[in-house]
């Protein structure tokens, strides 16, 4: 047993997400969106050096000596696994570690619109969820990808940094592609899956001007594209991948982003009333026929109407879904104002 795993235990015991270790901090984790301290001393560097050069592989341990940062996969014995990063920091060393839940949590556990559902059976395009650092933007696709591993038969590629979800094979089959080890960046990886007669590829993160260009491209060459981003709203994110391209290839990119995208998912977590857990909103893009024009003209403006125009459809505003949960009881209006785009409306 290693003597990090007394935090491992207490954090999967309190049912936190993520457990934050600091050279010069004591020990805390966040529990339902709330730092927490799980320790009565400051970590020291000798301390953090025993906590976390065991976790690693020895070569990744020196990688990170060196280099300063790292990002890794660590399974806990047969209960959980980590997503971990190491980094250093002003005062030193520092690592936070996010608790992938061992199960897979379907649409319906998550309660996730039903809407979404119909995004398994388009065959092309690409559907980009997002939001901040923490807001579920892996588990929503975990869900969507194992909704389609269990009721199709595709060939599904995952890029990610590091691995999070690890699938079985059900009707599908799935192959997992990590940056660093098994591709050396978002974009190689990107590359290679396009040439795998695959049917539909995720893609970890969107960094990039290049792994942008590439997801379009697959999307344009008949595969169904899973991609995320850190963006809050449906035309921030348009606006996002428009301006990562310099002024002489926007209007391309728009063509090819009217042409492609299928539906956005931004979305945030909130605490519940009573701090016992979270509640996600929501602000949901299906693509219609006024999609491609507001894209092509740049009148990302009008995308609030169309969304609420098309109510029925499925779609909805973020600050609607935050309204829905403030009228339900489930978040209070002081959280949502702090998450709310139109703040005005939760005065």
């Amino acid at each position: 047993m290693l003597e990090i795993d007394r935090f491992f235990n207490t954090l999967i015991k309190e049912k936190g997400s993520d457990l934050h270790l600091e050279e010069g901090q004591k020990p805390k984790m966040r529990v339902h969106g709330k730092l927490v301290e799980i320790g009565n001393e400051a970590l020291t560097r000798e301390k953090m050096i025993s906590l976390l050069s065991p976790i690693p592989p020895k070569e990744d341990w020196r990688a990170f000596v060196t280099r300063g940062d790292l990002d890794f996969t660590y399974a806990f014995e047969h209960e959980a696994r980590f997503r971990a990063n190491y980094f250093r920091h002003f005062y030193g060393l520092g690592a936070v570690f996010r608790l992938i839940p061992s199960k897979i949590r379907s649409i319906e556990e998550l309660d996730l619109p039903p809407r979404i559902k119909d995004f398994a059976k388009w065959r092309t395009g690409i559907v980009l969820v997002t939001g901040p650092t923490g807001s579920g933007k892996s588990t929503t696709l975990a869900a969507i990808i194992d909704y389609i591993n269990t009721n199709y038969s595709q060939k599904i590629i995952t890029i990610e940094e590091p691995v999070e979800f690890a699938h079985p094979n059900k009707k599908s089959i799935i192959s997992h592609r990590e940056v660093g080890k098994d591709t050396a960046t978002f974009a190689s990886g990107l590359r290679t899956a396009i040439k795998s007669d695959t049917n539909i590829i995720l893609v970890g993160e969107m960094r990039d001007r290049e792994t942008m260009e590439l997801a379009l491209t697959a999307s344009e060459m008949g595969i169904l594209v899973f991609a995320t981003l850190h963006t809050n709203s449906a035309a921030k994110t348009i606006d996002r991948i428009i301006d990562t391209f310099p002024p002489n290839r926007k209007n391309q990119i728009r063509t090819i982003l009217s042409n492609s995208l299928k539906a956005i998912i931004a979305q945030q977590l909130l605490p519940s009333v009573d701090k016992t857990r979270r509640y996600a909103a929501y602000e949901i893009l299906i693509r219609n026929q006024a999609l491609a024009n507001i894209i092509q003209t740049g009148e990302t403006v009008r995308l609030t109407s169309e969304i609420q125009t098309n109510r029925g459809q499925g779609m909805i505003l973020m600050d609607d879904s935050l309204m829905e949960l403030v009228k339900a009881g489930k978040v209070t209006k002081e959280d949502a104002f702090l998450k709310a785009i139109e703040k005005t409306k939760f005065i």
